[in-house]
C-alpha cells in the first residue's frame, strides 16, 4: 500500500507511457512550435503549484531527446543556494560540448568569467541598496577611498567593459551552440523558478534575457506565473510594479497545460492507492450496507476535487492520506466514506473549518449552512450521491458528540402524527427529492449507527486511532 503519490518512471523509448493525465498530445504541439521557430524564444508553460507541471516537462523532455534535440534541465530552486546563477547556468552548457566546441567553451567561460567581474558588482550594490536605510551610507562606504570624480570616472569605464563583455559572451556563445552540429535548437528547461528567492529568481530572468538570448536556444520556463510575480515584487520591494508588464520582457510565448479529466484522476489514483483492498474486501461485501460504499467514495471525491478545483498534488495527499486512515478501521467497520473524506478534505484545503467543527462551536444549523457553503457547486445533482444524508449523518454525529444535556433537539414534536426538523439544508432542492428531515429520520431509526459521535472519525483523521 502507497501513502505518496511517486513521480512515475519515463521510459526512455516512450516518455509518456505512464502518465495518467493523457498529455502526450500537449508536447506534440509544443514540439512542432518548437521546430517551426528553431531560431529560439522563451516559452512559460504556466500552471499552478501542483498541476504535474516538472513530470510533464521531464517527460516531454525525454520526446525531445528521442527526437534528436539537444536539451538541458535546470532545476532553479535545487541552485538558488548559490548567489549567481550564471555559474549554474554555465555548468549545465558544458554538458553540450564535445570535441568540435570544446576549445570554443572554454572562450564562452573566458567571457563568462570577466562578465561575472563586471557584472556582479554592480548587483550586488543594487542588492545591498534595497536593504540599507540611505543612499548617504552606502556613498559614504564607497568614497572613504575614492572621490566624486574618480567613481565617476570608473563607472564610466565599468559601463563599456560591461556592453564589450556581454558581446563577447554572446558571440562565443553563438558560436559554441553553432558548433554542437546539431540544427535544430538546443532545449534549455527551467523549472521551480517561481519556488526562488526572489532575487536568485529575478537574476535567471535577467541572466537569461541579457546573456542567453541567443539564435539556436530555446528556453521553457516551468512557472506559476502568480508566485513568480510575487518574487518580482518583493525583490523591488514594491506591490505596485506592474509585473505582467515586467514578465512579457521575457517571456514570448505561454502555454497553459489543459487541467485533465478530474474523475479519470480520481479513478487513477483509487487504483494507485489501492483502495479496493479495503472497500472490496470479502468481510465487506458481506454488509449489505456496505454494497456501494466504494462507488459512493469515487464519486464524492470527484465531487470535492472538481468543485474545489482542487490541484492535483492537493488530490494526491488528500487520497494518499485517506488510504492511511483507512487502516484504523476494521473490516467490518463503517467508515461512512462519504463524511469521512469531507472531512479529510476540509483539514487539507479549510482547516479553519474543521477546527470549528473539532471544537463543536457551531449550532447545528450553523453547521449545516457551513456545509452547502463548501458545496459550491452541487446544482444538478450527482447520481448516486446523496449529498443530504451524508450532511444528516454530519449534523447527527456532530450532535452525538456533545453530552447529552447540551445536544440540541433534532425532532421537534409539533403535535401532528409526524415529526418535524427544525433545521433547514440548502442543498436539499438539488438532492433527488431527498430532504433532510427523511436523512435524518432513516439515520435515527439505523441502530447501528445512530448513535456514532463524530469523534469516531476525527480521532481516525487526527492519527489518534492507531492502526488495526
Amino acid at each position: 500500500m502507497k501513502i505518496k503519490h511517486q513521480t512515475p518512471d519515463i521510459p526512455k523509448d516512450n516518455p509518456f507511457q505512464n502518465c495518467k493525465l493523457k498529455r502526450e498530445q500537449y508536447a506534440i504541439v509544443l514540439t512542432d512550435i518548437v521546430k517551426v521557430y528553431s531560431d529560439g524564444f522563451v516559452l512559460a508553460v504556466n500552471n499552478e503549484w501542483g498541476a504535474g507541471k516538472t513530470t510533464f516537462v521531464k517527460m516531454w523532455q525525454q520526446s525531445l531527446i528521442n527526437e534528436e534535440f539537444d536539451t538541458l534541465y535546470f532545476n532553479a530552486w535545487e541552485n538558488d543556494f548559490d548567489s549567481n546563477p550564471l555559474v549554474a547556468i554555465m555548468s549545465e552548457l558544458n554538458k553540450l560540448t564535445n570535441k568540435d566546441n570544446k576549445a570554443i567553451f572554454k572562450n564562452v567561460l573566458e567571457k563568462g568569467a570577466i562578465l561575472a567581474k563586471n557584472v556582479l558588482p554592480a548587483a550586488l550594490k543594487a542588492f545591498l541598496k534595497r536593504y540599507m536605510d540611505t543612499d548617504e551610507m552606502l556613498d559614504a562606504l564607497e568614497n572613504t577611498t575614492k572621490g566624486a570624480t574618480e567613481i565617476f570616472e570608473e563607472e564610466i569605464k565599468e559601463y563599456t567593459q560591461k556592453k564589450e563583455s556581454i558581446i563577447d559572451f554572446r558571440t562565443q556563445l553563438e558560436n559554441f551552440i553553432d558548433k554542437t552540429g546539431n540544427p535544430r535548437p538546443i532545449v534549455f528547461f527551467i523549472d521551480e523558478l517561481d519556488r526562488c528567492r526572489p532575487h536568485y529568481a529575478v537574476e535567471v530572468l535577467e541572466q537569461m534575457k541579457h546573456f542567453f538570448s541567443v539564435p539556436g536556444i530555446t528556453f521553457v520556463l516551468s512557472i506559476d506565473k502568480t508566485h513568480l510575480a510575487a518574487s518580482v515584487r518583493g525583490f523591488y520591494g514594491s506591490e505596485q510594479i506592474n509585473t505582467d508588464e515586467y514578465l512579457r520582457r521575457f517571456i514570448d510565448l505561454e502555454y497553459n497545460i489543459p487541467k485533465p479529466s478530474c474523475s479519470e484522476y480520481v479513478k487513477y489514483l483509487y487504483e494507485y492507492y489501492s483502495f479496493d483492498e479495503f472497500f472490496a474486501s470479502t468481510e465487506r461485501k458481506t454488509i449489505r450496507d456496505l454494497e456501494y460504499e466504494s462507488l459512493q467514495f469515487q464519486k464524492m471525491a470527484d465531487f470535492l476535487f472538481t468543485s474545489s478545483k482542487a490541484t492535483l498534488r492537493q488530490q494526491e495527499k488528500i487520497l494518499g492520506q485517506t488510504r492511511l486512515i483507512l487502516k484504523s478501521f476494521n473490516e467490518k467497520a463503517y467508515t461512512f466514506s462519504g463524511l469521512l473524506l469531507f472531512l479529510i478534505f476540509i483539514k487539507t484545503l479549510n482547516n479553519d473549518l474543521f477546527k470549528r467543527i473539532e471544537d463543536q462551536l457551531f449550532t447545528l444549523q450553523e453547521l449545516s449552512d457551513a456545509f452547502s457553503d463548501v458545496m459550491v457547486d452541487y446544482k444538478g445533482g450527482i447520481s448516486g450521491l446523496n449529498l443530504v444524508y451524508i450532511q444528516a449523518l454530519l449534523l447527527q454525529f456532530y450532535n452525538n458528540n456533545k453530552e447529552y444535556e447540551t445536544r440540541e433537539k433534532i425532532f421537534i414534536d409539533d403535535g401532528e402524527r409526524f415529526e418535524r426538523v427544525e433545521i433547514t439544508s440548502k442543498i436539499e432542492q438539488y438532492s433527488y427529492n431527498s430532504t433532510l428531515t427523511s436523512c435524518l429520520d432513516d439515520i435515527r431509526r439505523h441502530y447501528a449507527y445512530s448513535g456514532t459521535q463524530l469523534k469516531y472519525l476525527l480521532n481516525r483523521i487526527n492519527l489518534i486511532q492507531g492502526i488495526v
